[in-house]
Order: structure tokens, then sequence, then C-alpha cells
């Protein structure tokens, strides 16, 4: 068994943008007239969509919307965000982010991301970083109906992959996650595909817990190395 593909997370791997998500997610809660509550945006939203966030937050306050509200409210977030990024001169990226990709090419590795991010922030991220060349599939939270710990968007990655490479047949066990939160890891995990957490977000030790591999910062991942344990394992049990 050989590895085939690498599957990025976005927020939390790629760019550094929970603090911006959580200033929005609270202008959400104000402009619904309700009370953001400390420590709620982490144990709610980290690692989900903002559909799957943002109906729950709701919920919690007796506050059930439809379908086509919710979406008006995604969308405006949507837009908040956008202007967000329009102030910054850099994005925040996290450091080691292109000498992995680097490492992933030089491997004919094929790279896709699995977000629950909407794709319009995943493509203005990855267009202003000059990275999007390099991804041969994006599944954001726009494309599935429901959000991680649920394995459906990676799922869909490899049908995609596939698609684009039928003579690729990626299997879930010749791919491998790099997430940053425990409904990311549990995602990738329920969908065969080993995971390496990255402690950007949650401490190193609670990674450890859940993923195949955890490293403190993306620059500590070493593709060929991971090569080198797939190719010498008959099964990789995820």
């Amino acid at each position: 068994m050989t590895l085939k593909a690498i599957l990025f997370d976005f927020n939390g791997v790629i760019i550094n943008d929970e603090p911006i998500h959580q200033q929005l997610i609270d202008q959400v809660l104000i402009a619904e007239n309700l009370r953001p509550k400390l420590g709620e945006y982490r144990q709610v939203c980290l690692g989900r969509s903002d559909r799957a966030c943002i109906r729950e937050l709701l919920q919690r306050r007796g506050r059930v919307v439809s379908d086509e509200y919710l979406t008006r409210i995604i969308k405006q977030k949507a837009e908040a965000y956008q202007q967000e990024l329009a102030k910054l001169e850099k994005l925040p990226t996290y450091p080691g982010l292109e000498d992995l990709i680097f490492q992933v090419r030089s491997q004919h590795l094929k790279l896709a991301i699995v977000s629950g991010a909407l794709r319009s922030e995943v493509e203005l991220v990855l267009d202003r970083l000059a990275l999007t060349e390099y991804f041969c599939a994006i599944v954001a939270g726009d494309d599935i109906t429901t959000s991680k710990p649920e394995p459906d968007g990676y799922l869909l990655a490899i049908e995609r992959l596939n698609e684009l490479e039928p003579d690729l047949n990626l299997q879930p066990t010749e791919c491998l996650a790099i997430e940053d939160t425990p409904a990311g890891i549990t995602a990738a995990k329920r969908a065969r595909i080993p995971v390496v957490g990255v402690a950007n977000t949650y401490p190193f030790h609670m990674l450890q817990r859940q993923a195949n591999w955890v490293v403190d910062y993306l620059c500590d991942l070493d593709i060929e190395y991971v090569q080198q344990v797939y190719i010498g394992q008959n099964q990789f049990v995820a």
C-alpha cells in the first residue's frame, strides 16, 4: 500500500482565521438579539460548518429557523468574512505550509481540501496565497448537507479525485488527512482515512488520543517518512 493523496482541512490547518470566525459568529448572534457566551464558540463551532454551528447556537437559545433564513445568515457572514480578509495585507497562514505542499508535490501526491468552510472562502484564500493550482479538488461546506464529524466530505473528496483520474483507483487507506480538531479527526477516521493531527487549535496530548500521528507544527510533518510507513504496512487500520 502506498500513500497517494493528502487531504487538508482548511480553517486551523491552512489559515489561522478562527478569531475572525468567532468575531463574526458573535455578530450573528447579536444581530439576532441573542447574547454570545464565553467558550461556546470553541465548544460548538470548531471543526464544523457554519450551517451546523449557527443552527445549534440558535437552537440552544430556543430559536428555530428555516433553511432559507439560515442560508441568508450564512451568506451575510461570508460577505463579512471577505471584508475582514480584505483588510489584511498578509493572510495569517501557519508556518511550514508552503514547505509541506512542496514535500507533497515532490512525492507526486494528489492534494485536496475537505472543509466545512464555504467554497467562496476557500477559493479566496487559495487565490491570495497563489496555491489554487496545487489542489486537485475542493470539498466545501456548500457541497454537502452534513458537517464534520460525519465522514461525507472525505468520502466525496475521494470520489472526486477518482473521477478526475480513474486510473488512480484511490482508496481511503491510501490517503492522509491533516486535521486540527477532534471533529475533523473523527470525520477522517469514520471514512477509514489515517489522520495526522496538528496542534494548532487543540493541545498535542488531546489530539494524540485520537489521531494516528500528531505534530506540533506543519513543518514537523515528514511526508517522505509517512510514505515509507504506508509502504511498509500491508494494512493501515485507521
